[in-house]
């Protein structure tokens, strides 16, 4: 029996592998596959996969696409989630702001430097035509917990994650939603090590065969809706519009698509040089 480690965040995009989990679809193919939540996200994800802690994570595809370009030893080997992710805006309920505009020059709270929420307030900032180096300022609050905690304490003025998961909050407090920013490029990738590549390559092929079966069909199973409402404490009609709204892929990024993204953290200082895509993909699965 193989074992491997992959790591993603406890949301609802990755319900495709608890399901094959739940039915021990990879031990059935000789493989013990053990998932990692990781609720402080792409940076704590990007970290675990350079100090090898997990083999493979489905991490944001701006964040891991900027730690290779940094340094990170692994490969991007296909899409998990071809839509864009709805990042929503969002600022404590008790607070003074009004739109987007007025919080130009506040302090952004980001789960750490390098993760998505770190990344797309740069995103959202040039949306908004801000100076990126002066209107910008972060403050580090870990995970969605963090922010909880800390915006209605004024640890940062704003801060951004992925909108049907902050939803509760915004209906029940302590959050209110100024707007949002989708990502201009699809949401998730599938990351592995390319260490892990080189040794075990016929099993991640086995893998990715087992979890794009699943995604292919996900929003056909019966009562789909209902079990992602009641694992993640949603209302149904959020989770029907997400669906609605989401696609998941089996297959892998295009040079074009890597190449925009790149331009785009170099245009935004983010990394220094851009890469061959060649040197980010992996596209012999």
């Amino acid at each position: 029996m193989k074992n491997f480690h992959i790591g993603g965040v406890p949301e609802h995009f990755n319900l495709p592998w608890y399901l094959t989990l739940r039915d021990k679809s990879y031990t059935k193919e000789g493989i013990n596959l053990r998932w990692k939540d990781y609720y402080d996200g792409t940076g704590a994800m990007a970290k675990a996969l350079r100090e090898k802690e997990i083999d493979m994570a489905v991490i944001l595809t701006e964040g891991i696409i900027r730690d290779i370009c940094n340094g990170n030893d692994c490969s991007i080997v296909q899409v998990f989630v071809q839509s864009p992710l709805i990042w929503g805006i969002h600022v404590a309920k008790n607070s003074d702001f009004k739109n987007i505009s007025d919080l130009k020059g506040k302090t952004a709270a980001i789960s750490r430097y390098g993760s998505g929420s770190h990344l797309m307030a740069y995103v959202n900032a040039e949306n908004e035509g801000w100076d990126t180096e002066a209107d910008l300022k972060f403050k580090v609050i870990k995970n969605l917990d963090g922010a909880l905690e800390g915006l209605p304490n004024g640890k940062g003025d704003y801060f951004m994650w992925e909108k049907f998961t902050t939803k509760p909050y915004v209906d029940n407090g302590p959050f209110r939603l100024l707007g949002e920013c989708p990502t201009p490029w699809p949401c998730f990738v599938i990351a592995v090590r390319n260490d892990v590549l080189s040794s075990d390559l016929k099993e991640i092929r086995t893998i990715l065969r087992i979890i794009n079966n699943t995604t292919a069909d996900f929003k056909n199973i019966p009562g789909i809706d209902s079990m992602i409402s009641n694992r993640y404490d949603q209302k149904l009609e959020d989770v029907r519009e997400w669906l609605s709204l989401t696609e998941w892929s089996q297959q892998n990024l295009t040079n074009v698509q890597v190449d925009r993204i790149q331009q785009k953290l170099l245009q935004l200082e983010l990394i220094d040089s851009i890469l061959p895509a060649e040197r980010l993909l992996f596209r012999d699965i």
